[in-house]
């Protein structure tokens, strides 16, 4: 199964808990914790686990939090959602004892690892901003967790933010065959939507496997890539569009590169002559 609506991927106390055994891979992981008020009236201000065989990153969605491992204690200021600007984050190596005490939705994406790294706090001052495509393809990036921009072992993990009416991931393309220019990876897709509405998420076949999935994907909804082409995602007229990718592979220098489907890869040359939409950046001014 690929797409996994809102409570089908509960596991636990996590609203959200994806593993690798889930997801039927190796590497990518995902966990969601909802800190505050509940359904019921209760309150989990909350979590503490064990991140095993996980590096971890702890990164607030929506509210704010305190990490605490390893003798080392990070405030995260967090935001007020995910359209107002990048997050602080905090990074958590494998074999650790954590707590995280707060309020709000907050992500724990993961992968499998094998080289414990050192805990890290990194401000949302220094999280990377970039705009890609133009036009009705027009999207953010916020590069928190890239190759290049922060050491992890296996992990990766971006946010894309796509204003109402645009389309991200696109063209369509994949990363399953291991050749020059493209990685291996796993890829979790998770979603939030604006003003409760909706959008939709495309995955087809490649000469790596069948796959066929067109998703209708609401807020706290997760999409599995384990291969195949993906995309577009696109979000619908008057409602913005985030999703935060998770990605892993077996390579041990860490990549995100990626195969066009070549049918469409022509869509990329059409960008130069269009503007950037002005709705963008979300949250940053600079």
């Amino acid at each position: 199964m690929t797409y996994l609506p809102y409570g089908k991927a509960a596991g636990g106390s996590w609203p959200v808990e994806i593993t690798p055994a889930l997801a039927g891979w190796t590497y990518s992981g995902l966990r969601v914790a909802d800190l505050g008020a509940t359904s019921t009236g209760a309150t989990s201000t909350a979590v503490t686990f064990s991140t095993g065989e996980e590096e971890m990153l702890v990164l607030p969605l929506s509210g704010s939090c305190t990490v605490t491992c390893d003798g080392e204690r990070f405030e995260l200021a967090g935001r007020a959602s995910v359209f107002t600007g990048p997050s602080d984050f905090a990074y958590i190596p494998i074999s650790t004892d954590v707590t995280v005490e707060g309020t709000g939705r907050i992500a724990f994406p993961s992968a499998r690892a094998t080289r414990r790294l050192a805990p890290r706090y990194v401000p949302a001052s220094e999280v990377p901003v970039e705009i890609r495509g133009a036009g009705q393809a027009s999207r953010q990036v916020n590069n928190f967790c890239a190759p290049g921009v922060f050491e992890c072992d296996k992990l990766v993990a971006v946010e894309v933010l796509t204003p109402g009416g645009n389309w991200s991931s696109y063209p369509p393309h994949k990363h399953d065959t291991p050749n020059e220019g493209e990685a291996v990876l796993e890829e979790i897709y998770y979603f939030e939507v604006a003003d409760g509405g909706l959008g939709y998420q495309r995955v087809y076949s490649s000469e790596r496997g069948q796959i066929d999935t067109l998703a209708e994907v609401s807020s706290g909804d997760v999409v599995l890539v384990p291969y195949g082409y993906h995309g577009p995602s696109m979000a619908a007229p008057g409602y913005d569009l985030y999703y935060l990718n998770v990605l892993a592979g077996p390579a041990e220098e860490r990549s995100m590169a990626f195969c066009d489907d070549p049918r469409h890869a022509w869509i990329r040359s059409s960008w130069d002559a269009q503007a950037i939409d002005a709705r963008l950046p979300f949250g940053r001014t600079s």
